[in-house]
């Protein structure tokens, strides 16, 4: 029998403490509280994530049927529903954003050796961006449609490793187009776009900061055919053509030539057209690099399935960019642990056998081998994962 500490403070190891402790004297984020120190609200809002807990008074009554156990993952006071509520509305959210931002770091590295998607020499991202809905009585400083309110969460993430390595939450109301702007990627880089991300300034914009982008077309789309390229027509490839726009506004916002890749999709029988400023990939590449972009959504859906993003613990617009951050945080420590162990499950699957087994005292990698010894369901097998 393993005596050593539980499931859940072993998955805590993959937290940089010295690094938080380090971000909460710098932010002097324990000014607020003395009973609830940040590294234990950190780690009760984790334990309500990996739990997916709906409300505040279920994540205080769990947390302290296990009251003496917590004292190993370093919450040392009884844990009540005032102090909770008012240490996330009071403790400032950039806190978790910061340590968000050093776990990426540390997953960028863990992936750093892995080869690139599609045989790709550059890194490959994809952008786009998730509404959380939230109830317009409780948060109408969220308000975007007259009967209803919610956040958004812009996002990019490399797509090595499904890591985010760009998040912005804002109201629900702000157009995904502003945030194209701010993301700061590495040149020669290449991000795949939906079309809600058709806007030639910005696109331009990237173009001139050495980004390559792959994006959706519109059907509308004014352009003149300038070079038509063979294709392979048998490989679902309908048109590969150089193309200059000629609706006077779109050619003045992006005067470069563009190349154009038409690409008949079997499955849902119907045509795509993408636009790119890459030249040196073939045009079968091109339309397999916007597949690549499904791997957000399903990170996305991951997030939302797996972790508390829906339920929120406080009605501020501090408590939800805390408590979405602190999912994203979770997100990432138990990618790092799946990677660093190099476990041979998926990752829904190993964050769900950390919740069934978080204070069991065994290690994690027991933890998997046991879970592996059942006979594996076919059906459980054929499911599409994140990772």
């Amino acid at each position: 029998m393993f005596k050593g500490r539980s499931v859940f403070a072993q998955l805590l190891d993959f937290v940089p403490y010295k690094h938080f402790e380090y971000l909460v004297d710098k932010s002097k984020a324990n000014r607020w509280s003395t009973t609830l120190p940040a590294w234990s609200h950190f780690v009760c809002l984790a334990y309500a994530q990996i739990t997916r807990r709906e409300g505040l008074r279920d994540l205080v009554a769990c947390l302290n049927s296990h009251r003496s156990r917590l004292y190993h993952v370093g919450i040392r006071h009884r844990v009540s529903r005032s102090t909770l509520a008012d240490a996330s509305e009071r403790r400032d959210w950039q806190l978790f954003e910061a340590l968000g931002q050093r776990l990426i770091e540390q997953a960028l590295e863990l992936f750093k050796s892995d080869a690139y998607p599609l045989g790709l020499q550059e890194p490959l991202y994809a952008m786009d961006s998730t509404v959380i809905d939230l109830c317009l009585k409780l948060f109408p400083w969220a308000e975007f449609k007259q009967t209803k309110a919610g956040v958004k969460a812009h996002t990019v993430i490399d797509l090595r490793g499904c890591i985010p390595v760009f998040l912005s939450i804002t109201e629900a109301r702000v157009n995904d187009l502003n945030l194209l702007g701010e993301i700061a990627l590495p040149e020669h880089a290449t991000v795949v776009l939906d079309r809600g991300y058709i806007d030639f300034a910005r696109l331009h914009g990237l173009t001139q900061r050495k980004i390559n982008f792959v994006v959706r077309s519109r059907g509308n789309l004014r352009h003149r055919v300038i070079t038509e390229f063979d294709v392979d027509q048998t490989t679902g490839l309908r048109a590969d053509q150089r193309i200059t726009l000629t609706q006077p506004m779109s050619l003045k916002k992006y005067p470069d030539q563009l190349r154009r890749v038409e690409f008949y999709d079997d499955i849902h029988r119907t045509d795509l057209a993408f636009l790119t400023n890459r030249w040196d990939l073939s045009a079968l590449t091109v339309a397999n690099i916007y597949k690549q972009r499904w791997q957000i959504e399903l990170f996305f859906k991951w997030l939302k399935q797996n972790l508390s993003i829906k339920h929120f613990f406080g009605n501020s617009i501090n408590a939800v960019k805390s408590q979405i951050w602190i999912a994203v945080c979770v997100y990432l420590t138990t990618l790092i642990a799946h990677k660093s162990l190099k476990l041979d499950v998926s990752l829904r699957l190993f964050l769900h056998l950390v919740e069934v087994n978080m204070f069991e005292k065994m290690s994690i990698t027991d933890m998997v081998k046991t879970a592996q010894s059942a006979e594996p369901d076919p059906a459980l097998d054929s499911q599409i994962e994140l990772i």
